[in-house]
């Protein structure tokens, strides 16, 4: 996508470093963060510096064969599969994650070649697969369509299009009129922060709206579908997505707004075979109790925004039932959230 003017890849590798947009930034500043080594990539991982399924995926293929890069000529094995449990360990519900470091892990069994060509070409099939969703998925959205979405699942969350937002792209293309309910996504606030930074970019309608108001606007029948992305899909169709997704699709069945998840094939676990299985990651407190935004001057301050002395929970993903969901746009169309359907998928 375009930033000021220029192609931008959220994530993308030149020699031995991976180079990366600093979502923690954005939208007040826009910087490119240097990762050098396995360590840098495992950091920007760990610390949300890129985040959403796709980009961690690309950015964890491009650590493995960073591994490989630095592995001493003695003790080669051992280094690696050190590494390959370190970047495991930075985001364990992220089912992207593993998909990447498996497939690049056995790539640099060959050669370190191997490796690195393996990460670049998964990164380009992230763009391809994005791409395809947006094709997939524009098909549900008519001329006119208000369409709510959670979190950030647009191009910064892949390296290119994004899951979620690739339809709401491709049928801006196509010139139909559309509006986007963004929901705010705290406690990061990735939808304010990130898919409205987006959306500004593209000259797409939008607004930012608190995370406990879209059933007020269901309710009013001004949302005609929602569209989330996805962390990890359960062989049964459950969903592991950004904490309060949950709640988005009970609601949107209670009013019978259509409920769908764009994800890739490299983001269902065929191993899983239920949500009850995905590990939840649990994230630090702070940032449900602190709020970074610029001063007067500019400078990205932290402050305090809730009671002092006060302890904070931190889910950063629930799961979404798949009785709860109306479909599931992949690279190779809309599915049923079933076992079926998704078997289906790798035939």
């Amino acid at each position: 996508m375009n930033v000021n003017g220029k192609h931008y890849r959220t994530v993308w590798m030149e020699g031995s470093t991976v180079f990366m947009i600093d979502q923690t930034l954005l939208p007040f500043q826009f910087k490119i963060y240097e990762a050098k080594t396995y360590k840098d990539c495992c950091y920007a991982i760990k610390t949300m510096i890129t985040r959403g399924a796709g980009a961690i995926g690309a950015t964890a293929g491009f650590a493995m064969a960073q591994a490989f890069m630095e592995a001493p000529k003695t003790g080669i094995e051992n280094f690696v599969q050190k590494a390959k449990k370190e970047i495991e360990k930075t985001r364990p519900t992220a089912r992207n994650l593993f998909y990447a470091v498996d497939r690049v892990f056995e790539a640099g069994k060959i050669s370190v070649e191997n490796a690195i060509n393996v990460a670049q070409k998964m990164a380009d099939e992230n763009i391809e697969e994005a791409r395809l969703i947006g094709e997939y998925g524009n098909e549900l959205i008519k001329h006119g369509f208000r369409i709510e979405t959670h979190c950030n699942a647009g191009w910064l969350g892949f390296v290119d299009y994004g899951s979620a937002l690739s339809p709401v792209y491709i049928a801006k293309e196509e010139g139909k009129s559309i509006f986007v309910y963004v929901d705010e996504t705290r406690p990061r606030s990735q939808g304010a922060r990130l898919t409205a930074w987006e959306l500004k970019n593209e000259s797409i309608p939008h607004a930012i709206i608190p995370d406990n108001a879209g059933a007020y606007y269901m309710s009013k029948g001004e949302i005609d579908m929602m569209i989330v992305g996805a962390d990890r899909i359960a062989a049964n169709g459950d969903v592991a997505n950004k904490i309060g997704t949950l709640e988005k699709a009970i609601v949107a069945k209670e009013y019978g707004v259509p409920f769908y998840v764009a994800a890739p094939l490299s983001t269902f676990d065929m191993n899983c075979y239920s949500g009850a299985k995905i590990e939840i990651e649990q994230r630090n407190e702070d940032e449900v109790l602190y709020q970074t935004g610029p001063d007067e001057q500019g400078n990205l301050t932290k402050i305090l925004v809730c009671n002092p002395g006060s302890k904070a929970l931190n889910p950063a993903f629930d799961i979404t039932p798949a009785k709860y969901i109306s479909g599931i746009i992949t690279e190779k169309g809309i599915v049923k959230p079933d076992t079926a359907s998704i078997k289906k998928l790798y035939g």
